[in-house]
């Protein structure tokens, strides 16, 4: 199993990479720089490429309304020269708040546009002239408004024609499609003791039709990481997190992480933290998010307990411990877990 943690973006992003430079020394094996409708990921993932020497780089997420495919498939390409073939390309169709609300796009038909990307942006990496007509069209045909217009192929050399591709998935149809084309899955809230039952059947019937080329599943999943016998309250800190995503990350019956948390058995939690979020009531939002969901989708509390639950991630087909470290030595934290995987 490998290790690797979310770049956190929200302050300082140069204060971020020299922790990510830390990280790296002590063991960590790649970071992943989100994007929402904050600081762009791209160009502090340039800035990680200058910083770092071996660590793997990914976006988790680049959104596949507001970038075309060609300009994913130029960004991870441009990204994997800075690294010397380090990067890793997540990609998701994100929310329909964030996609209409922030880039102005409709949201319609994201597993089509996601599957879309990854086709194209796997043959602009091996330089093909690239003629395709799907959700997108290129070259834009004059009947679209298409004048000059020709077939092309990416004008620069890539370090590798196969860039990893990670997908943010959660509903069944996208994680069945995940286990199908992509190299590795990007799940949120993972719990494992969970996972079969919510996942197994989706991704069982997309491995069933996986090219054998592409190798097994990479699964990356994991959360807060505090190691000791206090380490037990940062639990409560992923209480205002599952409220936002549960309450507020998409309206009553558009909510995917609303429905993941319904599908782990907390159908009456999750409809209390709705309501209270969607009122304005932050704090019994908060309140009201289960003590087991916190417990369950973390690493925190005394050594043995945590060991216990990265052997539970490891159990339940996770490939790269993806944790938050908790506390005022980060690099520590990396470097014991990494001794254990």
């Amino acid at each position: 199993m490998e290790l690797s943690t979310p770049l956190q973006y929200a302050g300082d992003p140069r204060a971020a990479a020299d922790e990510a430079a830390a990280l790296e020394a002590a063991g960590l094996d790649a970071i992943w720089v989100a994007e929402a409708y904050g600081f762009d990921s791209p160009t502090i993932m340039g800035y990680l490429a200058a910083r770092t020497d071996r660590l793997r780089i990914g976006s988790a997420v680049l959104n596949v309304y507001s970038r075309t495919p060609a300009l994913i498939a130029q960004t991870a390409a441009g990204l994997d020269a800075l690294t010397g073939g380090r990067a890793l390309l997540g990609i998701g169709a994100s929310g329909p708040q964030v996609v209409e609300g922030w880039h102005g796009r409709r949201y319609d038909r994201p597993l089509g546009r996601t599957r879309e990307t990854i086709g194209l942006a796997r043959r602009i990496w091996r330089r093909e002239v690239i003629e395709h007509h799907g959700i997108t069209d290129l070259p834009l045909p004059p009947e679209k408004g298409g004048t000059l217009g020709k077939p092309l192929k990416l004008l620069t050399r890539p370090v590798r024609e196969t860039i990893p591709v990670y997908v943010a998935a959660l509903g069944p149809a996208n994680v069945r499609m995940t286990a199908e084309l992509a190299d590795g899955w990007l799940p949120f809230l993972y719990v494992p003791e969970h996972a079969a039952k919510v996942w197994g059947r989706p991704l069982a019937e997309g491995a069933a039709l996986r090219a054998p080329e592409l190798g097994p599943l990479s699964v990356v999943a994991g959360g807060l990481l505090a190691v000791g016998d206090d380490a037990e309250g940062v639990r409560d800190l992923m209480r205002p997190v599952i409220a936002l995503y549960v309450g507020g990350m998409g309206a009553p019956g558009r909510n995917f992480y609303y429905e993941l948390v319904c599908s782990y058995g907390y159908e009456a939690e999750a409809a209390a933290v709705q309501e209270h979020f969607l009122a304005g009531r932050r704090r019994e939002a908060e309140a009201a998010v289960p003590a087991e969901l916190c417990e369950l989708v973390c690493l925190a509390g005394p050594e043995g307990y945590v060991r216990e639950r990265v052997e539970a991630f490891r159990e339940a087909g996770v490939t790269m411990l993806n944790v938050t470290p908790v506390g005022r030595d980060p690099a520590r934290l990396v470097e014991l877990v990494r001794n254990w995987l």
